[in-house]
């Protein structure tokens, strides 16, 4: 057993195959450890906060401020203004100041304002453009010039009995704040979903799910697929027959047509994550029959088999202890490939609206069909979707990666 455990941890596939998984189950025990929030907790009243700390813009004003000699101007310009913007000025500057687009960089929203500042005169010909065109690049000098203006920011009290407003305090264009000074902040790293939901928080809760589901599912076609291969490879005549019959008739049938068929049949309310994973398990055990069957033909009539049943061994013992020991690598290894393709199941089902039916968890799936139905694809919020595709494909990868590892150490043709 020793020898088998150290051969197995040689093989570089495995290994690697191995430390993702790990690390991906490490996530999900350690991270709910240190951040205890509730991941379907609606944090932001709103869809799709990008990633980034937020801090309370009222604690922000009251905290002590910091004078620093910093040009305000040039972030002030980073991020107002537009990349339409940058090149509609590259385009006047070189139609009519004759810049070449190679002194120009349109990324530099600072050294691009320097030079339509040096070389913009809103009382110049500008010949070809039409009066909308020179009202555009007026109004964008304004806003230009605007931007670059180092105003202080007064903030108003109004008086309830009066009506009159006054200034409460005024905060200089050259006053900062430490965040860490600031009380009420928060990390997101990956952002918010459509509902305002850390999507971390969400994804590490997802990932468990996701992985329960496979796991369930997995185990139950193993079962399935395994006894039934057993019996059928073992017995053989008309019992086999049966199986091999039952195995074919689902085989011809689509197991992802299966799926959705059941699925929409038991209904939204009864569609929870253990009978999700139920249905997947009970849809998805053919192939694993018809291998453990091809196996069981090949060792039923070798000597030790013959011996026993001359011992007079029962049926279950021979199996057991005579058969099942020497198709136990393979068992594992079909097993791997049961939960992989559980997790897979399960974010199709979802993404076509019919996973899960549950508001007290998130799986992979779900999330991908949340971020899809309010169009985060379309609108370039990747944080809701990419980190979901990231992980569904690191786990099917790791799972990939240690089966063809262990096909590799137990297939005597594969082995170099």
């Amino acid at each position: 057993m020793k020898n088998q455990i150290r051969q197995i941890f040689h093989s570089p596939k495995f290994t690697v195959g191995f430390i993702i998984f790990a690390a991906l189950l490490v996530l999900t025990v350690f991270y709910p450890l240190f951040v205890t929030d509730d991941p379907l907790e609606m944090v932001g009243q709103g869809n799709f906060f990008k990633p980034g700390t937020y801090i309370s813009v009222s604690e922000a004003v009251n905290t002590n401020p910091y004078t620093l000699n910093i040009n305000a101007a040039s972030s002030r310009l980073e991020q107002n203004l537009s990349m339409e913007e940058r090149m509609a000025m590259a385009d006047w500057l070189n139609q009519f100041a004759g810049i070449s687009s190679k002194e120009m960089d349109v990324t530099d929203a600072g050294g691009l304002v320097s030079l339509w500042k040096d070389h913009y005169d809103s009382a110049s010909e500008q010949k070809g453009l039409i009066a909308a065109r020179k009202k555009y690049f007026s109004r964008l000098d304004k806003k230009i010039t605007g931007l670059l203006e180092d105003r202080d920011v007064l903030l108003a009290e109004k008086n309830q009995e009066t009506g009159e407003v006054s200034v409460k305090k005024t905060i200089p264009s050259t006053s900062y704040v430490n965040v860490k000074d600031v009380g009420s902040r928060r990390v997101f790293i990956l952002g918010t979903d459509n509902f305002g939901r850390d999507v971390l928080t969400e994804l590490v809760a997802a990932i468990k799910t996701s992985l329960k589901i496979g796991f369930i599912a997995g185990l139950i076609a193993t079962t399935i697929g395994l006894s039934l291969g057993l019996i059928a490879g073992y017995l053989g005549g008309i019992i086999d027959d049966f199986i091999l019959f039952i195995t074919n008739l689902f085989t011809v049938i689509p197991s992802f047509i299966l799926l959705i068929l059941i699925s929409y049949s038991i209904g939204k309310n009864a569609r929870g994550v253990i009978m999700v994973a139920f249905i997947i398990g009970l849809t998805s055990w053919t192939w694993t029959t018809r291998s453990v069957r091809s196996q069981v033909i090949s060792l039923r009539n070798r000597d030790h088999v013959n011996l026993s049943k001359l011992s007079g061994h029962s049926l279950f013992r021979i199996i057991l202890t005579d058969i099942l020991p020497y198709i136990a690598s393979y068992v594992v290894m079909a097993l791997i490939l049961q939960i992989s393709s559980g997790i897979l199941a399960e974010a199709q089902l979802s993404m076509i609206g019919l996973g899960p039916a549950t508001t007290t968890v998130s799986t992979l799936g779900l999330m991908m069909n949340w971020a899809m139905s309010y169009s985060a694809h379309l609108n370039g919020d990747w944080w809701a979707y990419f980190p979901v595709i990231i992980s569904i494909a690191l786990i099917s990868f790791s799972l990939n990666l240690m089966n063809t590892g262990l096909d590799q150490i137990f297939n005597p043709q594969l082995r170099e």
